[in-house]
């Protein structure tokens, strides 16, 4: 019982230093003046900056597909026309 008390302090120490560390962190992400609150606004900043390019790329992606589904639409048509004029020009010789 004397054992498991202990460890149980100790536990609850290391929660009080851990939720002060906490607050210390929340406390530095409030003050704008801070380096980590700087660092973290710049990673955000960054982070939706390059949330906005992965859209734009998405729509980019989008659009080639499509295009290219339309490129690959008029290739099969022209196949299909280039050996019905081979066939023609052989009926003509």
């Amino acid at each position: 019982v004397a054992a498991l008390q202990d460890e149980k302090n100790s536990l609850i120490s290391e929660n009080e230093i851990m939720n002060d560390r906490l607050e210390q962190l929340d406390d530095s992400l409030d003050d704008p003046n801070t380096v980590v609150a700087k660092k973290y606004f710049s990673l955000q900043l960054q982070l939706e900056q390059l949330q906005e390019e992965n859209f734009r790329l998405e729509a980019a992606k989008d659009d080639y597909r499509v295009h290219c589904e339309d490129l690959e639409k008029q290739v099969i048509e022209l196949q299909h026309r280039n050996n019905e004029l081979t066939s023609l020009a052989e009926e003509s010789r």
